[in-house]
């Protein structure tokens, strides 16, 4: 694997102070890489700069080799190969099917119906294209924001807590469309989780952030299993009182 992703002392404060600083870190194209960590560990912070939703206040993120900082804003043509989908997904008034081709109407592909149904399909929804996306109940709601970010085959797609507070049969869908995604399609992909099961399931990397600062990144097993750092290890066994 290559990176795809490549950040270089990247801060981000605000004001005085520093919510998150990452002097070194590569994504690998086509991995799974999950960021885990308490709450205000600087998670969100991290998935917002690799969204260009939010520049650096100094350092560099690299994008496929693009870079992109505090005096250079991404283009265009490479924001689109990136998507969030967030943990509580705004939908449409509109139809699960309209909420789905939204973004593909938005850059102008007004001929990918074909593409919608499929993935509707994919992700178990198929009988509801028609059914007003307000009336869904929370799993079903975020498969429908999980299925607009597919239909746009991004290269990296970010995912912010998307199962939290569902129920475990959806919890099980969810991972199963992600992995699929991943493995199937080779998308790199981020996900944030306060549920370390859940990276251990997913991901064959993890991260952990504590106070703005990556404490640890490692594969699976050995973050898991023998971790390096102590705090890693009492955060890993449920020790850290935060």
């Amino acid at each position: 694997m290559n990176a795809l992703y490549h950040l270089h002392d990247v801060t981000v404060r605000y004001g005085a102070r520093t919510v998150l600083s990452v002097d070194d870190l590569a994504i690998q194209r086509g991995e799974v890489l999950a960021i885990v960590g308490p709450s205000g560990a600087g998670k969100s912070t991290l998935l917002r700069l690799l969204n260009f939703l939010q520049p650096p206040t100094s350092g560099v993120v690299r994008f496929d080799g693009v870079a992109f900082s505090a005096s250079k804003a991404a283009p265009l043509a490479v924001r689109r190969r990136v998507t969030t989908v967030f943990q509580r997904p705004v939908l449409l008034k509109r139809s699960v099917e309209a909420n789905v081709a939204y973004g593909l109407r938005l850059r102008g592909q007004r001929d990918g119906i074909d593409t919608v149904r499929t993935t509707l399909a994919e992700v178990g929804l198929a009988e509801l294209a028609n059914q007003p996306a307000r009336t869904l109940s929370g799993g079903e709601a975020q498969r429908v924001a999980l299925a607009r970010a597919m239909v746009l085959r991004p290269d990296a797609l970010l995912l912010d807590e998307p199962t939290a507070n569902l129920d475990p049969y959806n919890v099980g869908l969810i991972e199963q469309i992600v992995a699929r995604l991943n493995r199937e399609q080779g998308t790199t992909i981020v996900l944030v989780t306060h549920n370390v099961h859940q990276a251990r399931r997913l991901a064959q990397r993890v991260l952990f952030l504590l106070d703005g600062r990556a404490i640890e990144i490692a594969d699976v097993r050995t973050f898991f299993e023998a971790p390096a750092d102590a705090r890693t290890g009492a955060f890993v066994r449920g020790e850290m009182v935060y």
